[in-house]
């Protein structure tokens, strides 16, 4: 490999801003910020959403219903209800 062409890989923090918890990664990324984590003093890097925080992985996402959202949109538009009034009203025999 060539020597002073690779970026420095090292511990780093990164900081949840929403829920403060933070998870020590090997990363490249520079930062200007530091913290005392474990005893020793690392770079931090601060991010508004980790999997401290994200709906997903905190079981907190809602899931919307397909079917009534189809439903709804028939409502709206009248969807179906058309060919309905249509065979009511067509005379019989």
């Amino acid at each position: 490999m060539k020597e002073g062409i690779h970026p420095e890989y090292r511990d780093v923090v990164f900081q949840d801003t929403s829920t403060g918890v933070q998870f020590l990664i090997g990363s490249t990324i520079k930062t200007q910020k530091t913290v005392e984590f474990e005893g020793r003093t690392l770079p931090l890097v601060t991010v508004d959403i980790s999997s401290a925080s994200h709906p997903f992985f905190t079981g907190k996402q809602k899931f919307i219903d397909a079917a009534g959202r189809v439903e709804k949109f028939q409502r709206k538009y009248n969807w179906g209800k058309k060919e309905e009034v249509a065979t009511e009203e067509t005379p019989k025999g």
